[in-house]
């Protein structure tokens, strides 16, 4: 097996290249220890040096070369172990099972067998499948519809109120300019 990382019991990780038993703290950049909010961005983490020691409490190998024996529940599984879930997504299940658009996704679905329960041997077995992700049905066809067609009334009424405001405030514009008119006719009178 090769060692490939591991955690010490306070959850501190390896890093490959530190060659000390114990835990220190290094000068890290972004893409080898933390996320970073800028580019160029470096923190000060401690980090478990690679050497293996006492209080390492996770290991993670990978198997480099197998031995005579079968390991049990590692390498004497058949090389391809079928995965228990079918696909999720509506767009995935059409790739796996070479659908066309058109086809219905729900009769589909990669649905699995409960075990049954004490007792009710003689019931009728239960399954259960997952819900379709962005499936589209006529509902969320009408959702959308209704989001656009509420969409576009917003734009319209504030469309209209911009032109009722703007027609108020010429109004009042002219109204504004007769009374100065007005003002100055009569000061001129005076006069």
């Amino acid at each position: 097996m090769r060692i490939t990382g591991g955690y010490d019991a306070q959850g501190f990780p390896m890093k490959q290249g530190v060659l000390r038993p114990d835990r220190t703290r290094l000068l890290l950049g972004a893409k080898t220890g933390f996320t970073t909010g800028r580019p160029g961005e470096r923190k000060r983490k401690s980090v478990r040096g690679c050497i293996v020691a006492q209080d390492i409490s996770i290991l993670n190998v990978v198997i480099v070369k197998k031995g005579d024996a079968e390991l049990e529940g590692l390498t004497d599984l058949a090389s391809y172990k079928p995965s228990r879930l079918g696909p999720k997504r509506a767009n995935n299940i059409r790739k796996v099972f070479k659908l066309s658009p058109q086809d219905d996704v729900r009769e589909f679905v990669i649905r699995r067998e409960l075990p049954k329960k004490e007792g009710k041997e003689d019931k009728p077995a239960q399954y259960k499948a997952p819900k379709i992700q962005r499936l589209i049905t006529p509902d969320r066809l009408q959702r959308k519809r209704r989001r656009i067609a509420v969409k576009k009334s917003r734009t319209s009424k504030k469309r209209e109120q911009a032109q009722e405001y703007a027609k108020v405030l010429a109004q009042l514009r002219a109204d504004k300019r007769s009374n100065q008119a007005s003002k100055s006719r009569r000061s001129s009178k005076k006069e």
